[in-house]
């Protein structure tokens, strides 16, 4: 655990439908594709010196569709796929269980970025959280953090049936590749604009 004021800044990233494809319950490591662009996008990151932490939910294991293990095995496979671009994650968080066990790390809720804040020194307010659905961009913003919605996964419909939600991302983009672009052209920016567009 570390201490004092937390410094370092993250890139926190869902996993199912923003860095690989989405297909239910990952029950099979077999299964388990990561999107073409997803090693050169985190690559960058990691090329920023920001962290790239996964912060994902797998139910499936309290609702025993599969072990704990085979998270850990599919994590090993993105590991794996992502070393094959030179890129890597700094830290993966994932929450076990079931929507209605009332858990506080379970997305919409900021639980794992905050474990992400007490273990690693992450700075929450200068940090970014990707993912596919609103409920990632709700853990997002309950954290501080910037919010980016990828059209990828369930994202398309995510948007459309949230057009009147309350908390919206800072940005829609295509894929993990034009969040990341984003994200890094954002960080150097002093006014940090809100644009809620997408640019593809």
């Amino acid at each position: 655990m570390t201490t004092g004021e937390p410094t370092q800044r993250a890139v926190f990233l869902d996993r199912d439908g923003t860095v690989s494809e989405e297909i239910g319950y990952m029950y099979d490591v077999a299964l388990y594709k990561v999107f073409p662009w997803t090693g050169p996008a985190i690559r960058s990151i990691n090329d920023s010196k920001m962290n790239v932490i996964l912060a994902t939910n797998q139910s499936g294991i309290h609702r025993g569709y599969f072990k704990e293990s085979m998270v850990h095995r599919v994590h090993d496979k993105l590991r794996s796929e992502l070393k094959r671009a030179g890129a890597w994650l700094d830290g993966a968080y994932f929450c076990p269980h079931h929507p209605d066990a009332c858990t506080d790390c379970r997305k919409p809720n900021s639980g794992m970025l905050y474990r992400a804040r007490d273990e690693m020194g992450i700075n929450l307010e200068e940090s970014y959280m990707v993912g596919d659905r609103y409920t990632d961009i709700q853990a997002g913003r309950g954290a501080g953090a910037r919010t980016v919605l990828v059209m990828t996964g369930d994202g398309r419909e995510q948007r459309e049936q949230n057009q009147d939600a309350e908390i919206q991302p800072d940005y829609f983009a295509e894929n993990l590749s034009d969040a990341a672009e984003f994200i890094l052209n954002d960080r150097k920016t002093s006014k940090r604009p809100r644009p809620n567009t997408l640019t593809k």
